[in-house]
């Protein structure tokens, strides 16, 4: 692996389009997305994820994928925290999706007025093994509502960003990549990368 690749540690097809639609600035002569002179791979790694806040579960991921690959990485972690419940599940809405599916998520809030939430993304870039984890977040807020729109994306048609009236399941591709909790913490690492 190049000294200029980064290598983004997921085995998710859709979380991965996302990412690259969002981060390229261009294309490299051999087809890799591109963003500032670091050409951007992926890998699916099966990496331990301790138990902590959004920013402890994200550095923890970032060394252990760095460890192993011996060079530059990003992982992510993403959050869904109901202001109802001070922001849990949190770090944990994946385990709550399998467990409950996007019903029960909408069930939790049955007897809550407030249906507030926040969407958090925090992306972990690590430049390898005993390397300092840079931490780069971006935060969504909306409210949690009845399933709307495909259901292929984790809890996407539960999520309808404040100023909207589509979940971000029934949202265009393109619009939603540039309000998403994803967005604002790939701004701000593409902000950093290309200023390397």
């Amino acid at each position: 692996m190049s000294e200029n690749t980064i290598t983004f540690v997921t085995g998710n097809a859709n979380k991965l389009k996302e990412v690259i639609a969002i981060l390229s600035t261009s294309e490299s002569q051999d087809g890799m997305s591109k963003v500032g002179k670091y050409s951007i791979t992926n890998k699916s790694l099966d990496l331990d994820e301790i138990q902590g806040t959004i920013e402890e579960v994200t550095i923890n991921k970032a060394k252990a994928a760095a460890n192993i690959l011996k060079g530059p990485v990003l992982v992510e972690d993403t959050c869904l925290g109901f202001e109802a419940f001070n922001n849990l599940p949190g770090p944990y809405i994946k385990w709550f999706v399998k467990s409950i599916g996007l019903s029960g998520l909408v069930d939790m809030l049955y007897k809550f007025e407030n249906k507030g939430a926040n969407a958090i993304c925090t992306f972990g870039y690590c430049e390898g093994p005993n390397a300092e984890v840079k931490l780069f977040q971006g935060v969504t807020k909306g409210n949690i509502v009845d399933s709307r729109g495909p259901t292929d994306f984790g809890w996407d048609s539960v999520f309808e960003p404040e100023g909207f009236d589509q979940t971000y399941a029934e949202m265009d591709k393109k619009n939603k990549n540039t309000i998403s909790h994803r967005f604002r913490a790939l701004d701000k690492l593409r902000d950093f990368l290309t200023n390397q």
